[in-house]
């Protein structure tokens, strides 16, 4: 990045390699997430060394883009402990947790074409093709995008509603380090939105919108992926469970699910933790038990799911 190329990607499908590496154990971990936000933000990086030569990065950028499973990500916070979120590493990014759509994705033939994707692969391909705006000092000196008037007056009234929400007792109170970037998430994402569709110029009003659409949609993954982290392993499979079982039920228009049918379907699905989460909701009174010989069933309150007796 300080020689050859200021413009680095870490994307990987399998971040467990990237999380649970070497360069983040217990004694390297604040360094190394320290140096990626210096790095994401473009900030200066020096790096001095006794036997070779010594060398600083400025003016470069990073992106990252990682998919990781539960229990992998579970165990890099179990290991670093508050860093993750204390240093502000996380509340960089923009979090995706959807639900599982497993057994309800019947095949479909592909299309014959995808011409959205292709004009999406020919615009990045004209992107990527202009000369790239790196200094003589080898730093990146990208072009300053401004803002049209109603598009700030947007982005202000955007910040300004989020800042409500960080005050204690507010709805973003508990996730006010992500929730505190979340303005700034948004016009990086408005500027890209407006590159990628009139290229150079004053960011419209319109892709803001656009963009503070996505960014309110992270944010609010973000208040459902950390709320349920913090908790213990057994509660969050109870609060997964309750969900699953609330939405099953209105769809299916009942108020029973077999044990069988939780376990085949829904979001836990190891024996032994699906009998500790309905133990959670039972006594929770979120749920009932019921045998009927060899059948058991999961009964939910009819109160969840808007039944009335």
């Amino acid at each position: 990045m300080a020689k050859h190329w200021p413009s680095v990607g870490v994307i990987s499908s399998e971040a467990g390699q990237i999380l649970g590496s070497h360069g983040m154990d217990k004694d390297s971990v604040m360094r190394n997430l320290g140096l990626l936000n210096v790095l994401w933000e473009g900030g200066t990086h020096s790096v001095g060394r006794r036997t070779t030569e010594s060398f600083e990065v400025k003016g470069a950028r990073l992106t990252v883009a990682l998919q990781i499973q539960e229990p992998t990500l579970r165990s890099f916070f179990d290991k670093s402990g508050v860093l993750a979120r204390g240093s502000g590493f996380l509340a960089r990014f923009l979090v995706a947790w959807p639900e599982s759509t497993q057994g309800y994705r019947p095949f479909s033939e592909a299309p014959a074409n995808w011409p959205h994707l292709a004009t999406f692969h020919r615009r990045i391909a004209e992107i990527l093709n202009l000369p790239a705006p790196i200094g003589d000092d080898g730093a990146l000196t990208p072009q300053m995008l401004m803002m049209t008037p109603a598009a700030k007056a947007a982005w202000v009234e955007y910040h300004d509603a989020i800042e409500v929400g960080l005050r204690s007792g507010g709805e973003l109170y508990d996730v006010r380090d992500v929730a505190s970037k979340s303005a700034d998430n948004a016009v990086r994402l408005a500027a890209l939105f407006h590159m990628f569709e009139h290229g150079f110029g004053a960011v419209w009003l319109e892709a803001f919108e656009g963009a503070s659409r996505v960014a309110a949609w992270h944010l609010n993954e973000s208040r459902r992926f950390f709320g349920e982290l913090a908790l213990p392993a057994e509660l969050a499979d109870a609060g997964r469970l309750d969900t699953w079982l609330i939405e099953y039920c209105r769809r299916e228009h009942t108020h029973m699910v077999s044990t069988r049918d939780a376990q085949r379907l829904g979001p836990v699905r190891d024996k032994d933790k699906l009998t500790t989460a309905t133990k959670e909701l039972v006594d929770l009174d979120r749920i009932q038990i019921r045998k009927d010989g060899r059948r058991i069933a999961i009964c939910v309150n009819p109160a969840l799911i808007g039944i009335t007796s």
